[in-house]
């Protein structure tokens, strides 16, 4: 007997994203799970997220219609999150919320329940609630030079940003979130999925840039006292003599000089005076001393 075990199908490389961080999205996965699991825990969430735990959060690519699910679309000026959630999911929440008080998605026969209006209205309340959560984890990853601020009145929450919007079936290709819940009692597995637009995956890898940069090391850099180089010239004697001797001098003529302290100078500005000495058949300048 053989058995095949598989395996999630390699990322298609898109010459688009060369140079772009995608081999890090596994952090943005890994802070979007963090983020998810402490807002399905406050008070305010927890009366529908009560009976769920966050398993798994990962990226890919959609291919076509794998995900068969209806499609919801929140926009905001930083850009469009479309949401899509199973609907055992959304009855387990559904039957937490309004029913016996427990999320048993294994019990659940979503084909012998029909749609309801509240089961629509809450599609749309949990996929606000966490197209927010998404969208403040995207914001508080990128720069600050990046972050846009606040009108003057307006909140400075991510998630009251995203309005219910139009939308449709993501395009092939488009960027999805895979998110894996567990529901606790049962420990049946359920998901949802994010859909971002370029907008929004161009602001996720922007924010993966901080990290990468962040773990390069910084290059020493000396003191600019240090990198600037400057050319000196050691003067070390002068002597005046008349002009006719000068022009009585002949070859091997000697000129009598006495070898004090030398003038260092910095183009035509006299700024040390040094001592000479030899050292290894050298004329060395030590003992500098300001000219002033």
């Amino acid at each position: 007997m053989t058995t095949t075990k598989q395996t999630a199908p390699p990322l298609v490389l898109d010459p688009c994203l060369l140079g772009r961080p995608v081999h890090l999205l596994h952090i943005f996965a890994a802070q979007l799970r963090d983020d998810l699991s402490q807002s399905m825990r406050l008070n305010m969430n927890r009366r529908y997220w009560g009976g769920f735990q966050v398993e798994d959060v990962a990226f890919s690519r959609l291919e076509g219609d794998e995900i068969r699910s209806r499609w919801l679309s929140f926009a905001a000026p930083a850009g469009h999150i479309a949401f899509s959630l199973e609907r055992k999911v959304l009855l387990s929440v559904l039957n937490y919320r309004y029913g016996s008080g427990k999320a048993d998605a294994a019990a659940l026969d979503e084909n012998a329940v029909r749609v309801t209006a509240t089961e629509e209205r809450l599609a749309v309340v949990l996929g606000q609630q966490l197209a927010g959560t998404l969208a403040g984890r995207i914001e508080l990853n990128l720069p600050v030079p990046d972050k846009a601020p606040a009108a003057e009145g307006e909140p400075e929450a991510a998630d009251s940003e995203f309005k219910p919007a139009p939308g449709s079936h993501p395009p092939k290709g488009s960027w999805i979130i895979t998110v894996t819940l567990a529901d606790i009692a049962s420990g049946a597995t359920g998901k949802y999925w994010f859909a971002l637009d370029k907008t929004l995956m161009t602001s996720v890898l922007r924010g993966l840039l901080r990290d990468r940069d962040a773990g390069k090391k910084p290059k020493a850099v000396a003191p600019l006292a240090q990198r600037l180089q400057v050319g000196l010239v050691g003067r070390l004697a002068s002597k005046e003599v008349p002009l006719g001797s000068l022009y009585d001098l002949q070859v091997g003529d000697v000129i009598p000089i006495s070898l004090n302290r030398a003038d260092v100078l910095l183009e035509d500005s006299r700024i040390f005076t040094a001592a000479v000495t030899e050292h290894k058949g050298k004329l060395c300048l030590t003992s500098f001393e300001d000219a002033e």
